[in-house]
């Protein structure tokens, strides 16, 4: 066989391999079932986030509540208002205090919370409950005051967001 021969007929070869490029109709079908497959397993994770955000918001608010006795607590040692009783003004606002901290009843003064996400829920405990909440009663941050019975002893706050 001649050079010139072999030549074109390496370039038929070529020309033939060049002419299949693309993805034939199988593949594409097999891609695009993959492709539904993964939207439906990962859709509903990413479909209801509600719940994740108000955690997250109770979660934020009980920040809040121990940012916010912290500084009362702090005025309340500048000013000397650590026996079982006291009484410390912030802003225009007097805040009642057991030990040096925020009683229950006047945690709500210190926080200015939107009114439209998170309802007080009772001024006894101190609990700050989320408006959307499923459950009345896993929705919430708590403050305790209750527990305080000397100046050493913190007040006790938690979060409850099992089934925001």
């Amino acid at each position: 066989m001649s050079l010139s021969k072999f030549r074109n007929i390496q370039q038929i070869n070529t020309q033939s391999a060049n002419k299949q490029k693309g993805f034939t109709l199988i593949e594409l079908v097999v891609v695009i079932v993959i492709l539904g497959i993964l939207a439906v397993t990962a859709a509903p994770k990413f479909i209801d986030l509600t719940s994740d955000a108000r955690a997250a918001v109770v979660e934020a608010v009980k920040g809040s509540i121990n940012s916010a006795a912290d500084m009362a607590h702090s005025k309340a040692l500048v000013s000397g208002q650590t026996s079982e009783t006291g009484e410390v003004t912030v802003g225009d606002t007097a805040i009642t205090l057991r030990y040096g901290w925020p009683a229950n009843a006047s945690m709500a003064d210190l926080l200015e919370l939107d009114a439209d996400v998170f309802i007080e829920v009772s001024t006894s405990a101190g609990t700050f409950e989320h408006a959307d909440a499923t459950d009345g009663t896993e929705c919430r941050a708590v403050y305790d005051s209750s527990t305080i019975d000397n100046l050493e002893t913190r007040p006790s706050i938690s979060s409850e967001t099992d089934k925001c």
